[in-house]
């Protein structure tokens, strides 16, 4: 019987995953909503204990999040925009720069032969697309509006996150209830124990990592453009996103503000020394404030881990499988830990060898 229930199992398990593969495509929209009812859970149940109902606690949550989108989109996008058009209008100028100041400089240093790197048939290419068009929005519309379907169902999709949020949300205790009484009877202590701990090493990351990702992003951003770094924001956007992975942010940043910073100022030190200022910055607080108050010691993923968790997941299952990567890595790590753990008191680890082999 014991080992009918483990074939059973495992069966459940390959069909779940069958599921979440031939139907990735349409998945999306429902991870994010998912993902998004999960963090705002904690600020309704907070709330309903201040006296309101839990329609109402949704309610709230979702107009200050429509009010925060609302002013993102009013004012950051525009400036977003911007600065990628700059950026396009800079790259030919920045290859040039690369090509006669830059590489010359290092090839005098390091006594290298003439003409070891060329940027002539990369700057071709892009003084190329210049010429056939100069403004981004009309190319990536006429994009977009290629094909009509892909258009409607993007639309579609992006529509039905609020929708589906709305409901998880307001029925996420109710759904948690009524997984809880499907338990067996005799495993729901362990469940619930390992579901617990899966919650606490979840709720860092999504919660934790991601408000430490997007206080570093304001920071950054914010330091460079004090600084007066001409693509300060969206650096110091890109970078906060890549502190998803440990040093990762920083070393991205880095060194794409310093490039922008020898271009743009040349060889004023006081500049560059304030751009290494703002990203040791960012780092001090990150280490000795931010990650011990947001996310704490619970997540413990290697970098090396995440780094693989988000290419597997992407290359498995596309978007839906990058937001997937993370918590699915997270639950199993500490899965593996219990499993650890269990091998460490087993007889296979701790037993006596036997005399008679």
């Amino acid at each position: 019987m014991t080992d009918m229930r483990r074939w059973v199992w495992a069966g459940a398990l390959l069909l779940l995953c069958l599921f979440v593969y031939f139907l990735h495509p349409i998945l999306s929209p429902f991870l994010v909503a998912m993902v998004l009812a999960y963090m705002a859970d904690p600020l309704v149940d907070r709330l309903e204990k201040l006296g309101l109902s839990r329609t109402w606690g949704v309610i709230v949550v979702f107009a200050l999040f429509t009010l925060v989108f609302m002013i993102a989109l009013l004012v950051l996008v525009p400036l977003l925009a911007k600065q990628f058009v700059r950026l396009y209008e800079l790259a030919p100028q920045v290859l040039d720069w690369l090509q006669h100041v830059a590489m010359p400089w290092v090839q005098a240093k390091l006594g290298l032969a003439d003409g070891f790197w060329k940027f002539d048939k990369i700057k071709a290419a892009i003084s190329e697309h210049m010429g056939q068009t100069t403004d981004i929005v009309s190319m990536v519309l006429s994009q977009a509006t290629a094909s009509s379907l892909a258009l409607i169902g993007w639309l579609t999709n992006l529509a039905l996150i609020p929708v589906v949020g709305f409901y998880l949300l307001r029925d996420w205790d109710i759904m948690m209830a009524k997984i809880r009484s499907l338990l067996p009877r005799h495993r729901e202590g362990k469940i619930v124990a390992l579901a617990g701990e899966c919650h606490e090493v979840l709720g860092a990351f999504v919660r934790g990592q991601l408000l430490v990702m997007l206080a570093l992003g304001i920071i950054y951003a914010a330091g460079l453009m004090l600084v007066g770094v001409e693509l300060g924001l969206l650096i110091g956007l890109m970078a906060g996103l890549a502190a998803i992975v440990p040093y990762m942010g920083f070393i991205t940043g880095i060194s794409a503000a310093m490039i922008t910073g020898l271009f743009q100022f040349g060889a004023d030190p006081y500049p560059l020394m304030g751009i290494a200022a703002v990203f040791l910055v960012g780092q001090m607080l990150e280490g000795m404030v931010l990650t011990p108050l947001l996310v704490g010691d619970k997540i413990g993923m290697h970098p090396v881990a995440v780094i693989f968790a988000i290419l597997a997941g992407g290359e498995l299952f596309g978007f839906a499988g990058v937001l997937l990567a993370l918590p699915v890595a997270a639950v199993i790590m500490v899965l593996l830990r219990h499993a650890h753990d269990l091998y460490k008191e087993s007889d296979i680890y701790g037993g006596q060898e036997d005399p008679d082999l």
